[in-house]
């Protein structure tokens, strides 16, 4: 399963767009359906900072879309686009992983 220094992993490509801290659990928020800023920081203990920057990220990689209704103050809206849909079955699978390994490591630790 080794890959070449020149091949490109895609396992690598994906972790390279959803790998950082929080994306995960950002993306998870929004299979419910269109959220603001406040539902998404609300639901993550994230600083504000760090959940702008994480957002921006993921508009740019194609995965949310952000909409910027022209009121006072300002609305924005994030909902994932359609390649981000696809991501459910990413997020189903490491659902199913965890609920599998979860009993077996909070054993662990207790």
């Amino acid at each position: 399963m080794a890959q070449e220094q020149n091949d490109c992993c895609p396992i690598e490509v994906t972790l390279g767009i959803i790998g950082k801290k929080w994306t995960v659990l950002i993306i998870r928020e929004l299979f419910d359906g269109k959220k603001r800023f406040s539902e998404i920081s609300a639901s993550l203990p994230i600083s504000s900072k760090l959940l702008t920057e994480r957002l921006k990220e993921l508009e740019e990689h194609g995965i949310i879309n952000r909409t910027l209704f022209p009121e006072i103050p300002p609305r924005v809206e994030y909902t994932l686009t359609e390649s981000g849909k696809t991501l459910s079955t990413v997020l189903d699978a490491l659902r199913n992983w965890g609920a599998s390994h979860y009993t077996a490591h909070c054993n662990q630790e207790k």
